[in-house]
């Protein structure tokens, strides 16, 4: 049996966008039409991110931190943190666990200009740069490692690819036409939105970390 020998199957923007207009029973398409459905697709990869955690965008980073120095402004890509380890300069080998507090909890810290090895971190979430505050404040250049969520880079040119993992890929064509059929198909709304949802569960379960699960059996005695 003659197969392709590949696996690289892959969409662009305006294939994309064909795919969702053949969804919604478009043919004919102006040049607004592409402009409104590329606009469509960058608002629906934002709306991604408040579905909760996509693990491609997950990143580990680091921010050298400067001693005396209590808050630093992230990068702007940058949505949240989900795990974070100091290591100091005198020791790069050993994280130390460092805990995250809200808002209030760091406001009530009186003496935030008290200097160490921080333990516990707030971050403030901007519109556009989020920012970093430490307490202690560092007493030396140690380092922040985290593990960091980032925003889906957006649709660029009509040739680029989306930045999604072939799994997504499905979601992503249910999805636009689902948007695009809100402003040009109404009558093929509610079928499309069941199916883009159909299809975001199955790949955001594809998408969740796995670990290794063992089972002890009950013993019950005679």
């Amino acid at each position: 049996m003659a197969t392709s020998g590949t696996n690289t199957f892959d969409l662009d923007v305006d294939q994309l966008i064909e795919e969702a207009f053949e969804r919604c029973g478009i043919n004919s398409r102006s040049g607004y039409d592409l402009k409104s459905a590329r606009r469509s697709l960058n608002i629906m990869l934002a709306e991604w991110a408040n579905r909760g955690i996509n693990l491609w965008t997950v990143e580990l980073r680091t921010k050298t931190l400067t001693a005396s120095t209590t808050s630093y402004a992230l990068d702007s890509d940058l949505v949240d943190i989900l795990e974070a380890v100091i290591f100091t300069s005198s020791d790069a080998t050993t994280d130390i666990e460092v805990d995250r507090i809200s808002r209030a909890e760091y406001l009530n810290i009186s003496s935030k200009a008290t200097e160490g090895t921080p333990v516990q971190y707030f971050l403030q979430r901007g519109a556009s740069t989020p920012t970093l505050f430490l307490y202690p404040t560092p007493n030396d250049a140690h380092t922040f490692k985290y593990w960091g969520l980032t925003k889906i880079q957006d649709a660029g040119d009509y040739n680029d690819e989306i930045e999604v993992p072939t799994r997504f890929i499905p979601c992503l064509s249910s999805g636009l036409a689902y948007y695009m059929s809100v402003k040009k198909a109404p009558d093929r709304t509610p079928m499309l939105k069941q199916l883009y949802e159909e299809e975001w569960q199955r790949a955001s379960e594809e998408d969740r970390p796995r670990s290794s699960f063992f089972a002890t059996p009950e013993r019950g005695y005679m």
